[in-house]
C-alpha cells in the first residue's frame, strides 16, 4: 500500500480522530494537560532540500500549557519495516521547525514550539526499526557522542492491540484499528454498528463520509480482491451490504487466510515466491489449497508442490 493512502489522510483530517487518538493511545503525562477542543490543522506542504515540492503527513497543532504543542502524524503502511524511519523523522520535523521559522511562529520566549512525532503502522511484520536517530549512529568516544543528534518518534502498531482491549474503548481510532484487524464480515458489521452510534450529530456528516469512503475503497476491496463492491452512501448501508453478503464473502476471506497461510508456510521452506506462483495460490480454490499444503511436507522443491 502507499505510503500515504488518501482515504486515511481523510479521516485524519477530522478533529475527532485526533482527539481520539491522543485521548486513547498516547499514554504520557503531557497528554493529560492538552486542550482537545482547541485542535486545529496545520499546512504541511514544504520544499525540501532538492527544491522538489513535497506534501507532508498530517500535522496538527493543540493547546498545551497555553501554549502551542504540534502532533507530526506519520501514516505508514508499507508491507515492509523502513529500518531508517527515524532519519526521515528528524528530516521531517527539521522542515517543519524551518516553516515554523519562516512564519515566526515561535513561543512567546522567541523558542520552537515542541513536536510529538507519531508513526502510525498497520503492516504485518513486526516493528523492528529504531525509534531514535541516534541508535542509527555509531558511537564513538573522545567527545564524539556530543555530536550524536536524538529525536524520538512515537509507534503505535495497529496489530499489537487486543480485540478485547480495543472493544472497550468508545474511540474512533479504535474502531479503525478493530477494522484494520477485522478477520470476517461480522467484525466490519459490528464495529460499523458501534460507528452508526457514535456518528450520529449533523455536524459529524462528512466524518461519516470519510468512513463509508475508507471502507469501500481500502479496507473491503483489501479483505475481498476481486469482488465487486456496491456503491454505498451511509454505514447503515454498510451494514445491509455485509448482512446481505456474509455467506459469500465468509468463504472468500477463508480462502485468502488459506493461501496467506500457504505463502508463508512455501516462502519459509523455498525462499521468495515470484509474482507467477503468489497469483496462482490467490486464484487456487480451498481444495487445491490443501492439496498443496499436504505436498509442502514432503516437497523438496517448489515445482513438488506443484505437480
Amino acid at each position: 500500500m502507499a505510503d500515504h493512502d488518501p482515504g486515511y489522510k481523510r479521516l485524519f483530517a477530522h478533529r475527532e480522530m485526533v482527539a481520539d487518538l491522543l485521548a486513547g493511545f498516547i499514554h504520557e503525562p503531557w497528554v493529560k494537560e492538552v486542550e482537545l477542543d482547541t485542535l486545529e490543522r496545520v499546512s504541511g506542504s514544504y520544499v525540501s532540500d532538492d527544491f522538489r515540492e513535497r506534501e507532508d503527513d498530517i500535522i496538527w497543532r493543540v493547546r498545551w500549557r497555553g501554549r502551542w504543542l504540534y502532533v507530526y502524524l506519520l501514516l505508514e503502511f508499507q508491507s515492509s519495516v523502513d529500518r531508517f524511519m527515524a532519519i526521515r523523522i528528524l528530516v521531517y520535523v527539521g522542515l517543519l521547525y524551518q516553516d515554523l521559522i519562516r512564519a515566526k511562529q515561535l513561543t512567546p520566549d522567541g523558542l520552537l514550539p515542541p513536536v510529538v512525532p507519531v508513526v502510525l503502522y498497520n503492516g504485518e511484520q513486526n516493528w523492528t526499526a529504531a525509534l531514535d536517530v541516534s541508535e542509527l549512529i555509531e558511537s564513538a568516544p573522545g567527545g564524539l557522542e556530543h555530536y550524536r543528534p536524538h529525536i524520538r518518534y512515537l509507534l503505535l502498531e495497529e496489530r499489537r492491540y487486543q480485540e478485547t482491549e480495543l472493544v472497550a474503548m468508545r474511540n474512533l481510532v479504535a474502531a479503525l484499528f478493530r477494522l484494520e484487524n477485522s478477520r470476517a464480515p461480522e467484525d466490519i458489521a459490528n464495529v460499523v454498528a458501534a460507528l452508526s452510534e457514535w456518528l450520529k450529530a449533523p455536524d459529524q456528516a462528512d466524518l461519516r463520509r470519510a468512513f463509508v469512503g475508507w471502507l469501500r475503497q481500502v479496507l473491503l476491496p483489501r479483505r475481498i480482491p476481486g469482488a465487486e463492491i456496491p456503491e454505498i452512501e451511509n454505514l447503515q448501508e454498510v451494514r445491509t451490504m455485509l448482512a446481505e453478503r456474509v455467506q459469500e464473502w465468509t468463504k472468500q476471506w477463508k480462502q485468502e487466510g488459506e493461501a496467506g497461510l500457504l505463502m508463508r508456510q512455501l516462502e519459509r521452506k523455498f525462499g521468495p515466491l515470484d509474482a507467477a506462483v503468489r497469483t496462482r495460490l490467490e486464484r487456487a480454490d480451498s481444495e487445491r489449497l490443501l492439496e498443496w499444503a499436504e505436498r509442502v511436507l514432503t516437497a523438496e522443491r517448489l515445482e513438488d508442490v506443484f505437480q
